[in-house]
């Protein structure tokens, strides 16, 4: 199949065939597997401070690369693409992984995971207010795709948390505006001028969210003990950074290359990713209704693929 090019609605240029189906999958995949991992590393490390190294060292290591390879003359860009950088890696990075990792002290991780699951409804909603008509099957999939998240993350309970009623219910709005500010800048995302090659707009926008999320967490008085880390958390570490560089390199991509419906379908192949490897990884149990739900959720992603593809 050829890859033809179509403008969509946002400005972005549409790559039919072949071509967005790598990326698209590697972000199921590697965004999936990052729960594991922030769960891991969330346990002997201050989670702003380790999210911030994560994303510090990912920028540098991918820059030096590329220093490397194109030399420093590569990274030259412009104001306004410096403004671009800095606006979606702490809208997106900062304030999404930040907020995430400070509302699991009080939100149960299973209320997290649906609160967060809810972007692919504010890109509709979005698309709807801009003027656009998703496709009927779009309509139905993110539908459907909501249901099987709710069938799959609810029944099988969740960690018991700290703080009361009030801090639930603070941070339950915390991460519903989180969801929606990535949405938002996501469909704004065609509107702001970023560097042509694509690592380079990536490593800027993990640089100015690692310093976000630093800053974030020297404000909260987070310190980092050394010797208090363990050994699964600084492996898991590690493999967050490579993460980081893999999966938002592939949705920068999309972003600028596919429909954002089909892009934004990772919120619902990501839970059943994270379900899968913490049964196989840490021998999480799968029950019955994680079944069903993990089934209807592969059914709504189907329906939102067939639909933007038509």
């Amino acid at each position: 199949m050829s890859a033809v090019t179509v403008i969509d609605l946002r400005g972005a240029t549409r790559s039919s065939g072949l071509a967005i189906w790598g990326p698209l999958v590697a972000l199921w995949l590697i965004w999936g597997s990052t729960y594991l991992g922030i769960a891991v590393v969330g346990t002997s490390m201050p989670p702003m401070l380790a999210n911030g190294f994560r994303f510090l060292v990912a920028a540098l290591v991918l820059g030096g690369i590329l220093v490397i390879l194109r030399g420093p003359r590569f990274f030259a860009i412009s104001r306004e693409q410096l403004r671009s950088v800095a606006t979606m890696g702490v809208a997106l990075l900062g304030v999404g992984i930040g907020t995430v990792s400070m509302a699991e002290r009080y939100v149960p991780s299973g209320v997290t995971a649906l609160l967060i699951a809810v972007m692919p409804l504010w890109v509709i909603l979005l698309r709807m207010r801009a003027g656009d008509q998703p496709a009927r099957l779009t309509l139905i999939g993110v539908a459907v795709g909501m249901i099987g998240l709710v069938l799959m993350l609810i029944p099988g309970g969740t960690r018991p948390v700290a703080g009361g009623d009030g801090d639930v219910v603070l941070w339950s709005v915390a991460l519903m505006f989180s969801s929606f500010c990535w949405a938002f800048f996501s469909f704004r995302s065609t509107s702001y001028v970023f560097p042509k090659n694509t690592l380079v707009t990536t490593t800027y926008e993990m640089l100015f969210a690692g310093a976000a999320l630093l800053g974030a967490g020297a404000l909260r008085g987070e310190r980092l003990h050394l010797e208090q880390v363990s050994t699964n958390s600084w492996w898991a570490w590690a493999y967050l950074i490579v993460a980081s560089i893999a999966g938002y390199t592939a949705y920068t991509w999309l972003l600028g290359h596919a429909p954002l419906s089909l892009t934004s379908t990772y919120a619902y192949v990501n839970p059943v990713v994270a379900v899968l490897l913490g049964f196989l990884i840490i021998g999480e149990a799968i029950t019955a209704d994680v079944i069903v739900g993990l089934t209807v959720v592969v059914g709504g992603v189907a329906l939102v693929v067939t639909g933007e593809r038509r």
